[in-house]
Parts: structure tokens; C-alpha cells; sequence
């Protein structure tokens, strides 16, 4: 059985005590829970918030988000976006990539999203910008791909953040069973074993690894 890596209780006083997602988030947050069968992808209220605060903070030219579900995440990060910047997310579903559009048709800055649709391992070499901020949440046996393809892009202020490293408590058991727990573990160690980066990791959620270039 999976580990319970925050208690049901703790994760509701965060929920709290964290700022209100806007009308259009909510809405979609809403939509994908009571809709989705895959809902729990949904980066959600507290993640989805700290997404919007480090991209305010960063204020980033050009976003790349790998993995675009329904729209949500995009979103948060594009409210630290400068005015002449570009968030380009890749979705290989393309139900999902249909109603990420929906939703972002009643974003504000919507003109400055591209959303590809396809692997995001043959979509990456195409686009030539260097990357301020990426979020990785896509099939987790590609995450060490995905994380070579954009380290090379990654601007000197740039930032990679990776989702689920957590796994949903998979990591911590012994031995690590399941395709997707043990191709996270091997890219958490492979994060932490290279010398061209630094890296925090944050048990928000399901885990949240954030890298930057030393």
C-alpha cells in the first residue's frame, strides 16, 4: 500500500490557509474532478498556487510545460509571464489538449499560450527558446528525457520544476515496485547525482523537485 506522505488533516488546514484560486480555475479545478477519470492529475489548489507564485517571482519570458492535462497548470504559470512572453505546453491526448483550449479561450494573456499536441520527445527540438521556467508532469519513464532535452535550454535564471517525484508514497517503499515509482526514484537520483545543477526537494502534494543550474 502507498504511504500517506501528509495527513488528509494536515492537507486541509494548508487548503485553508492558502489564497483562493481565481473564478477560472476553480471553475476548471471543478470540471475536472466531477468530469475526469483521471482527475487526480490535476495539479489543484495548493500546487497550483505555488506554481503562480514562483513564475510571479521568476517572472519568466518563456514558459514550457510538459504535460498539459485540462489547462490548469498552464494557467498558473502564466500569471508571472512578461507582457512579450511565450508559455508553450505539450499534451499528447488530444481530448485533453481540446479542453485545455476550451479553457483557455477565458484566460487573460491567452494569445500567449501554444499548445502543441504530441510527443513532447519529438516537439521539444523544434522549439528554439531558452527556457526561464519548465514544469515536467508528463509519463514519468520519460522524465529523464524530458530533463536532458531542456537542461541544455534552461536560461541562467531558468528553473525546472518536476511533478509527482513523490509517486504518491511509492518511492518510500521497500523494495520500490511498479514501472512508473521506480522510473521516478531513478530520476530523483539522477537529479541528485548530477554535477550541473542544484536541486530542493518539496513534499507539496505528491512531491515537487525544483532544479536550477549551478
Amino acid at each position: 500500500m502507498p504511504f500517506e506522505i501528509i495527513s488528509t488533516l494536515a492537507e486541509a488546514y494548508v487548503d485553508q490557509f492558502t489564497s483562493e484560486e481565481d473564478e477560472l480555475l476553480r471553475r476548471i479545478n471543478k470540471e475536472t474532478v466531477e468530469g475526469h477519470p483521471l482527475a487526480h492529475m490535476i495539479s489543484g489548489h495548493v500546487q497550483g498556487k505555488l506554481l503562480a507564485f514562483i513564475s510571479n517571482i521568476l517572472a519568466p519570458k518563456y514558459i514550457l510545460e510538459i504535460g498539459t492535462f485540462t489547462g490548469y497548470s498552464a494557467l498558473c504559470l502564466l500569471k508571472g509571464i512578461k507582457g512579450d512572453g511565450e508559455l508553450h505546453t505539450i499534451e499528447i491526448r488530444q481530448e485533453d489538449a481540446d479542453t485545455a483550449l476550451a479553457n483557455f479561450k477565458f484566460a487573460e494573456n491567452n494569445n500567449l499560450i501554444t499548445l502543441h499536441v504530441g510527443n513532447a520527445r519529438d516537439i521539444i527540438p523544434t522549439l528554439s527558446h531558452e527556457w526561464d521556467l519548465v514544469f515536467i508532469d508528463a509519463d514519468k519513464v520519460s522524465y529523464v528525457d524530458y530533463y536532458e532535452l531542456v537542461l541544455p535550454r534552461l536560461s541562467k535564471k531558468g528553473i525546472i520544476i518536476a511533478d509527482n517525484v513523490l509517486f504518491h508514497g511509492q518511492v518510500l517503499e521497500q523494495p520500490i515496485k511498479g514501472k512508473n515509482a521506480l522510473a521516478i526514484d531513478a530520476f530523483n537520483k539522477h537529479v541528485r547525482e548530477d554535477p550541473r545543477v542544484e536541486q530542493v526537494m518539496l513534499s507539496v502534494r505528491d512531491g515537487l523537485l525544483l532544479i536550477k543550474k549551478l
